[in-house]
């Protein structure tokens, strides 16, 4: 796993840091590496859960030879019902938000 330069880790808390292995193992048999874009640093959304430190985002892999439908729904799985996983035009979104 890949970090964009200037994104911190060490401030996610516990359950989202607990993502970041099932992300890296969805990515596995694809020709590509995840990058997390950003946690708490940048612009995020009034009440966005990167704030508090249990959010993520992750570059979208290039659609050659890798469906982003498909690690879409595969993220989707294997985090489960207590994270949430939101696509956007350039990155995964991904938040430990229980239920």
């Amino acid at each position: 796993m890949l970090l964009k330069l200037g994104v911190d880790i060490s401030r996610l808390n516990r359950e989202i840091r607990r993502a970041l292995p099932v992300i890296e193992s969805v990515y596995r048999g694809t020709p590509y590496e995840p990058v997390i874009t950003a946690t708490y640093e940048g612009n995020h959304s009034t009440g966005s859960l990167h704030y508090a430190n249990d959010a993520v985002d992750v570059r979208l892999p290039f659609p050659q030879g890798c469906s982003q439908e498909t690690v879409f729904n595969k993220l989707k799985k294997e985090l489960g019902k207590d994270y949430d996983v939101v696509l956007h035009k350039t990155h995964y979104h991904i938040e430990y938000d229980p239920k």
